[in-house]
Formats: C-alpha cells, structure tokens, sequence
C-alpha cells in the first residue's frame, strides 16, 4: 500500500486517532502501575493478590505507545506499525470479549474489550480509506 498521495486530511484524523490510542494506552498503563490493588474492586476486579501481573499490564500498555506514536507521526512511513497497531487491537478485543464470556465476567473487562474493538474497527476503516484513495489517485 502507498500512503504517497494519500488523502491529507484523512492523514490527519488518523494522526490524531493514534495519538489518542497512544493516550489511552500511556493512561490506562500508568493507572494499572499505580492504583493500589485494594482499589481494584470498584473495576470488578475481587479478590485478586499479588501485584506483579498488575504492573506487567501497565508496562505493556506503555510499550504499545511505542508503536502507536511512530504511527501516528508518519503513517506513510511506518505501515507497518497500523498493520500492527490493527492487529493488536483485534486481538485485544478477542482476548477480553472471549474472557468475559467464558471464564469471568467482569465489567472492566467487557468496556475494554468493546474499546479495543471499536478502535481497531476505526483502524481499519482508515486503513482502508487511505488504500482506496491512493487506488483511485
């Protein structure tokens, strides 16, 4: 796909729609670091102990700005990395929908999997805009 000629603001919407992926994934990773695990209960998180998971969830969610920022500083360049970004929020969606039905369901987890959802929906929809414009440019 050749992002060259692609839709300029279109570019744009999908720059910010990144920035504020990246945003949400800084925040809720500084939230899942420093929010006392006593408080976990209001998110319907009970009875859970140990706090190594908690925190290995935060650094994960700060890692995955490393791609959502590159993307969205220069999607033309870095393709990949909303092919990536896609994926991930597909498969996010997958895991925390299917956990919800099957093993425990936990609001939190149902709101994140339908976030995680609808993001990658707009992900793709932008991927697909942009291809299509650069198709018929």
């Amino acid at each position: 796909m050749n992002f060259i000629k692609m839709d300029s603001q279109l570019k744009k919407l999908l720059s910010l729609f990144l920035i504020l992926i990246a945003l949400h994934s800084f925040l809720v990773g500084l939230g899942l670091i420093l929010i006392p695990l006593e408080s976990f209960g209001y998110f319907g998180f009970e009875g859970y102990q140990g706090i190594f998971f908690k925190i290995q969830g935060g650094v994960f969610h700060i890692v995955m700005c490393g791609a959502y920022i590159p993307a969205a500083i220069n999607p033309e360049k870095n393709k990949l990395l909303l092919g990536f970004s896609i994926f991930a929020k597909f498969t996010a969606a997958i895991f925390l929908l299917s956990y919800c039905i099957i093993v425990d369901t936990v609001w939190m987890v149902l709101v994140s999997g339908i976030m995680d959802l609808v993001m990658g929906l707009l992900l793709l929809w932008f991927n697909r805009k942009l291809a299509g414009s650069v198709r018929s440019a």
